[in-house]
């Protein structure tokens, strides 16, 4: 297989960033309800683009104050790497995130990765009493989400015909990981692509990423199941 047969698709919060953006500017900045309206997005009683759209708007700081918190916010220290060697490889990177976009931006700018494709809900100014306006461009009819990750897929695949990586680490990503051909996986989305049955390799981050991208692209992925990171994610 050619290594331009493929396409990397890439959550943001948890997966890129060390910590979820959205959670750390509710703990600092949320009014009283926020934390309502998670309990029952992970109960199910609503999708993820409904609790966000209630959270963002139950947001009390200034254009000011959100900066100041997204210039602490850290990336994994590998991705930066990650990056330049799939532009080496002519392997396009596009970040899928049910986060926010103008945060995914103004923390990638820092990085010089602003130019990396993103699929996103939108953060806007809003208007009096609301501070910001929340929409989400990436949507799906018959779906909850935000950014429907599955249609980014689907658009990814019709467009150039690769296949596709995903790589993630929650719920966001469970419903697009029935939809690739590859996965890395982080965290929660590693019991869900075993239950599933899903082809995965499991990763403690981006420097396990790095190490594996060749092999991937040369099906030769077999020959690396022993790397001490990979041991040690499945311990």
């Amino acid at each position: 297989m050619s290594l331009r047969d493929w396409t990397i698709l890439c959550d943001f919060d948890g997966t890129i960033s060390v910590e979820d953006v959205i959670d750390s500017l509710l703990d600092r900045y949320g009014r009283p309800g926020w934390e309502a309206l998670e309990r029952d997005w992970r109960a199910g009683l609503i999708g993820s683009r409904a609790c966000m759209g209630g959270q963002v708007a139950l947001l009390d700081m200034s254009a000011e104050e959100l900066d100041a918190e997204l210039a602490n916010v850290r990336i994994d220290h590998a991705f930066p790497a990650f990056v330049a060697r799939a532009r080496e490889l002519d392997v396009p990177v596009h970040i899928v995130s049910d986060g926010l976009d103008y945060a995914i931006h103004r923390i990638l700018r820092r990085h010089g990765l602003d130019d990396l494709p993103v699929a996103a809900n939108h953060l806007a100014p809003g208007t009096p009493p609301q501070r910001w306006s929340f929409s989400s461009p990436f949507q799906a009819e018959g779906c909850g989400s935000g950014t429907c990750k599955c249609a980014c897929v689907e658009r990814s695949r019709a467009s150039n015909g690769r296949k596709t990586l995903l790589i993630g680490d929650g719920a966001s990503d469970f419903c697009a990981a029935d939809h690739v051909d590859y996965v890395f996986a982080k965290h929660r989305l590693i019991e869900h692509c075993r239950a599933a049955g899903i082809p995965y390799m499991p990763i403690t981050g981006f420097e396990d990423a790095l190490a594996l991208l060749p092999a991937l692209l040369d099906g030769t992925l077999e020959e690396h199941l022993t790397l001490p990171a990979i041991q040690d994610s499945l311990a």
